[in-house]
């Protein structure tokens, strides 16, 4: 049986928006329940929280003031992130824990304790926690190298993160994540100079820092992220420690800051690209963290690029469109039109996958004008993959996601033909997509042809992210009738796609 939900016209209602703005979550409850109807047993259902302590709540009995918990309350019942506001009203905010070993200060601070049960968005955002949210990401990441057994195998982190309870944070999404953004976007980058009795931190040191991970993308692109997922890891527990045991002043600190942004966020994408999307997820936040400590607008642009790929590939489609729209106001003054692209994309995607195709068309053309520009000079340089086939492939992908195949197939065509210099992961998706599109449209000769030459690519590149669009595609072929020839193709297609499992 699937659980109620509540219709967006109950946001819409000014009785609830105002119990939302007076944090009486009560209200929320009762009148939520009456406006769908529901019964509290389904309140309960979606939210996690017992009949009983809603019973409570909406009595006055009790009042919900746990961080945790109300993201958990509000997430339950689907409420719109721009509707509610982190942290919340009436609760003290954390203090800002002494900066550690900067600015004055020559004696180290006592560092915060690495503790993953504090809500993220309600943490201050200063060097401190920007280092917290590093080693955390880090420790999320190694979970997989640590992990129990049972009579069934490995014990996931998920099933260990359930098995602890409602009180344990998941990644952000949603209300938490758009808390997020907006600290983001709000708060000021405290100094980074730090005097301590390690070595003093030079410039070539930065540039070799970031010379490391930049053959790390040369590598990504070209073989998958499998082949460089841990090196990052390690990476970045290198570029962490640096910040934490040396000396540096304000201008080498943003600068070796920049240099742990950017490498948590590639760890991120890595990691996601890799099939850990939770890692992957904390990593992204923890770089945007560091981009905002780095004052550096276009690598947390850049991490809110990546959290939008990860919100519409993991069902919140929204939460793209949110990450993209604040990447895109946050560099509206530079001259960056390529990385606007690539956000505009991003933006297409989410509302795409949320069935809004006037949007996704809208942005996605706009997309096509910046990208016909050329690259301006605030471009970063990290953003290589911004071409006429990079649009072409991400509009196939939205028209593949609302359902119309002939623009998809047409699409993917030109993005499969575009110039790609040693991109072959990038290749292999979009023609495990076009593949898909064909299938869908009835042409399984074509999905096959198209299909065998992204499995191909998939025999040499490791990426689990390309795997699973194949899998897609397996899907596909099954449901889709066809001619005795066509049947043996699909036949012989999803055997080559089972054994890359293997």
């Amino acid at each position: 049986m699937s659980l109620p939900s509540v219709p967006t016209r109950v946001w819409q209602d000014e009785a609830v928006r105002s119990a939302l703005a007076d944090w009486d979550f009560g209200q929320v409850s009762r009148m939520v329940r009456q406006l769908v109807p529901l019964r509290q047993e389904d309140v309960a259902a979606l939210t996690g929280l017992s009949q009983s302590y809603l019973s409570m709540l909406e009595c006055g009995d009790r009042r919900l003031t746990d961080v945790s918990r109300v993201v958990q309350f509000l997430t339950g019942l689907g409420t719109p992130p721009d509707l509610v506001r982190l942290p919340l009203p009436g609760i003290s905010p954390l203090p800002d824990a002494a900066p550690a070993r900067t600015a004055a200060s020559s004696q180290p601070a006592t560092p915060e304790p690495v503790t993953p049960t504090a809500p993220d968005p309600t943490l201050p955002w200063t060097a401190d926690r920007m280092l917290t949210a590093l080693r955390l990401a880090h420790v999320a990441d190694n979970t997989a190298d640590w992990l129990p057994t049972d009579a069934n195998g490995p014990v996931s982190a998920t099933a260990m993160v359930d098995a602890a309870g409602t009180d344990t944070p998941r990644p952000a999404s949603g209300i938490a994540l758009n808390s997020m953004i907006q600290r983001w976007d709000a708060e000021q980058a405290e100094p980074l100079r730090r005097a301590t009795a390690g070595t003093r931190v030079s410039h070539e040191l930065c540039g070799h820092l970031q010379g490391t991970l930049d053959e790390l993308r040369v590598m990504d692109k070209g073989s998958g992220s499998g082949a460089v997922a841990d090196l990052a890891r390690a990476h970045l527990a290198l570029v962490v420690r640096v910040l934490e045991r040396s000396t540096y002043d304000e201008v080498t600190g943003r600068r070796l800051t920049a240099v742990a942004a950017d490498t948590a966020t590639q760890a991120g994408w890595f990691a996601f690209d890799a099939g850990r999307p939770d890692a992957a997820r904390a990593y992204m936040l923890a770089g945007l963290r560091a981009a905002h400590a780095a004052a550096d607008d276009r690598l947390g642009a850049g991490a809110l690029s990546y959290l939008a790929i990860h919100g519409y590939s993991s069902g919140d489609p929204r939460d793209a469109v949110r990450a993209a729209e604040a990447g895109r106001r946050r560099i509206a003054r530079l001259d960056a039109p390529h990385l606007s692209a690539t956000l505009l994309t991003r933006q297409a995607r989410g509302h795409a996958a949320a069935g809004e195709g006037e949007a996704a068309r809208r942005a996605l053309g706009e997309a096509s004008d910046l990208c016909a520009r050329g690259r301006g000079e605030d471009d970063p340089h990290w953003l290589y993959w911004m071409n006429e086939g990079e649009i072409h492939g991400q509009s196939g992908s939205a028209h593949l996601a609302l359902g119309n195949t002939a623009r998809a197939v047409e699409s993917f065509a030109h993005a499969i033909q575009a110039e790609r210099a040693g991109e072959r992961r990038t290749q292999g998706l979009f023609l495990s997509r076009a593949a898909q599109a064909h299938a869908r449209a009835g042409d399984l000769d074509a999905a096959c042809a198209t299909g065998d030459e992204a499995v191909s690519i998939a025999e040499t590149v490791q990426s689990a992210r390309l795997r699973e669009h194949l899998r897609d595609l397996s899907a596909d072929l099954r449901r889709g009738g066809s001619s005795r020839r066509s049947g043996v193709g699909a036949r012989v297609l999803t055997e080559r796609i089972a054994a890359l499992a293997s």
